[in-house]
């Protein structure tokens, strides 16, 4: 059904960091002062304290108690983190199942503003599309994928809703409205499922309606789910997955306006980093690790760099460079007693290679279900790796504790094989892996399942140690760079992290074992090993004993001890790997064609026709004209003799598409 027709079916009515607070009782109707029309700021959260849900309070509080001694003293500390509300059936926005309705919720959040002196982030999921989940069956909603469903969906669902956020009483607060997880990103990837081509038109016009009704309220704010690295990292499903939003959002009132940024990683395990798999095209027994099994050339592993790259994505295709990107940290931390510490070089095969190293410690990237072995992530914080990025937040969508879904059984007959201890999933590729799901319980979604928040809390990290969970720590460094080299050094600077405690210091790793610690924003390193690259990634302490997450890692290579002669040379090779007539996305593999190791590279070309660049990874690309040229980053331009590496990038055109000619210059 075209979405022509199901608009006629239509039947609708007309701080740096996220603070802590106690938790306070709901307030009265009297509207308080300050509740004029709100400015609709870029970056809700900066500045602002999170929302503390009560019902999420009260099942934490439940648990440490149960569990009492040193685990339930960690356990308490979670309750001090906001958490998404989340509005996932029609009865959830009155209230029921003993748990608080919307209004409710938001009475709690103004009353929690009051009592302190920065506004209040309440973060609310919209998530009852008809025919949601329609990849899997975990969290199958209330409504079917019919003209009917969509109805019912827009009129006693996203109606009511908007309804209570636009109350005037609740002006005064934050609203950051998590769109409809997992939806959009089905109908990129999971239309040959019958299941969901049926729903993608009630999905796209669902998701439309929404953007309408609530960015009408000047105190919301919009966020589409994007899925995660692991599903649309692919360069195959990133660039329709922009088209796709796009499309969406051009269909609504305000095009691009009715969306504020997008949200990655909900209820799910990508971790924020990989610390030792930073190049995806490092090259292990003759193959690059975006080659192993596990990422199956997808080369985005982890929510840094896919949050990256959907940014510059999106942007591509018109969304504003003021969009904001979120990622849901509430069960990516992989902490625990296997997480790897430092770097393990000795493994001769990708897959070898990638398991010894990756802090993802699921069989299958595609598992998602009450994982085993998963922990709690980085704190809710506003702005972690700083203004310049475009990530502007990190969040608790899912709240920590709250199962994924139960499994078929004898008392559970509509339960998910994904959630099966027992069961195996399928990568497409003829190749089978466990689920990986907990096997203790049989936990329906979205309630408390105690052995799972016990492991989450044990898996923490960071870890709580027993601050009192109530102040988040320092930013990440940012802008960590390589400010010069020698044959036996690198020197390093970076930009001063912020915290809500003094910022006292910072740590400096070298292939993931930690070498110095810094009092400044400088530091050189010493006594090392002529033309070696190593691996540089920064932390950042404060007074209160909190560590920040790592920088993003940055890669140097130490001059060579001089002497001996050689030629440095190198060469460029071109493919185009997808074009869809109006863009196109291509590869370059650049290989080191002389007898001595290069420091870096450079590859120029004039375009034939109008092609225009619109964003690349794993180099630096700059366009005058037809004029291009790409320049290796500082972790892929040292290359051995007959080594190799590559780059790609996205562009738009319009009539021919010919190869160009490429030029690879060597130092």
């Amino acid at each position: 059904m075209s979405r022509s027709v199901l608009r006629r079916l239509r039947t609708a009515a007309a701080a740096s960091l996220l603070g802590v607070t106690g938790l306070l009782p709901s307030i009265g109707a009297a509207t308080p002062a300050h509740a004029a029309t709100p400015v609709h700021v870029t970056n809700p959260f900066a500045g602002a304290t999170g929302y503390l849900n009560p019902d999420f309070a009260a099942e934490v509080k439940a648990q440490a108690t149960a569990d009492g001694g040193a685990l339930g003293a960690l356990e308490t500390q979670v309750a001090a983190n906001p958490t998404a509300v989340w509005m996932d059936h029609i009865g959830a926005i009155a209230g029921d199942g003993g748990r608080l309705g919307l209004q409710a919720h938001l009475d709690h959040a103004l009353a929690q503003q009051q009592a302190g002196s920065t506004p209040v982030v309440l973060q609310v999921v919209i998530y009852d599309l008809p025919g949601r989940d329609c990849a899997a069956i975990a969290s199958n909603g209330e409504l079917p994928a019919t003209a009917a469903g969509l109805t019912t969906y827009e009129t006693q669902y996203i109606d009511p809703i908007a309804a209570v956020l636009a109350n005037p009483k609740y002006a005064g607060l934050r609203v950051a409205a998590i769109i409809e997880p997992d939806s959009l990103p089905n109908t990129v990837t999971n239309q040959s499922k019958p299941a969901c081509a049926t729903a993608a038109p009630f999905y796209e016009s669902g998701v439309e309606y929404a953007l309408n009704k609530l960015h009408a309220i000047p105190n919301v704010y919009n966020y589409l789910d994007i899925g995660h690295a692991g599903w649309l990292g692919w360069s195959t499903n990133m660039v329709p997955a922009g088209k796709e939003y796009a499309k969406i959002a051009q269909a609504t009132t305000s095009g691009f306006a009715s969306v504020d940024g997008f949200v990655s990683d909900t209820a799910n395990t990508t971790p924020l980093t990989e610390p030792f798999l930073t190049n995806p095209d490092l090259t292990v027994g003759g193959q690059p690790l975006k080659s192993a099994n596990f990422y199956q050339y997808n080369p985005v592993f982890d929510e840094y760099h896919y949050n990256t790259a959907m940014y510059a994505t999106l942007v591509s295709n018109g969304f504003p460079s003021s969009i904001g990107m979120l990622v849901d940290t509430s069960r990516n931390g992989w902490g625990g007693p296997t997480r790897p510490t430092a770097l393990n070089s000795s493994p001769t095969t990708v897959d070898a290679y990638v398991a010894a190293n990756k802090v993802d410690k699921k069989p299958f990237r595609g598992d998602w279900c009450n994982i085993n072995g998963a922990g709690i992530g980085a704190r809710p914080q506003s702005l972690p790796y700083g203004a310049g990025s475009p990530i502007i937040a990190f969040l608790w969508v899912k709240p920590p504790g709250e199962s994924d879904g139960d499994y078929p059984s004898a008392t559970h007959p509509h339960g998910d094989p994904h959630c099966d201890p027992n069961g195996t999933q399928s990568d497409g590729n003829g190749n089978t892996y466990p689920t990986d799901s907990m096997s203790d319980a049989n936990v329906p979604a979205g309630q408390w399942y105690p052995a799972q928040f016990r492991q989450l809390v044990q898996n923490a990290y960071p870890a709580f140690d027993g601050s009192g969970g109530t102040t988040t720590g320092p930013t990440a460094p940012s802008g960590v760079t390589v400010t010069g080299t020698t044959s036996s050094s690198v020197s390093l600077s970076w930009t001063a992290s912020t915290g809500p405690a003094a910022v006292t210091g910072y740590s400096v790793y070298r292939n993931g074992v930690k070498v110095a610690t810094a009092t400044g924003t400088s530091y050189t390193d010493s006594g090392l090993s002529a033309a070696t690259a190593y691996q540089y990634t920064v932390t950042a302490q404060d007074a209160a004993g909190n560590t920040s997450p790592a920088s993003l890692a940055v890669t140097a290579t130490t001059a060579a001890s001089g002497g001996g002669g050689g030629s440095s040379g190198c060469s460029a090779t071109y493919a185009v790997g997808n074009d869809w007539g109006s863009g196109f996305t291509a590869g370059v593999t650049v290989a080191n064609t002389g007898t001595t190791p290069t420091k870096s590279w450079t590859v120029t070309w004039s375009w034939g026709g109008n092609q225009q660049i619109t964003n690349s990874w794993n180099a630096t690309t700059a366009q005058s004209g037809a004029a291009v040229t790409a320049a290796s980053q500082a972790y892929n331009g040292a290359l051995a003799p007959n080594a190799t590496t590559s780059f790609g990038f996205q562009a738009t055109y319009a009539g021919g598409n010919t190869a160009p000619t490429l030029t690879c210059t060597a130092s």
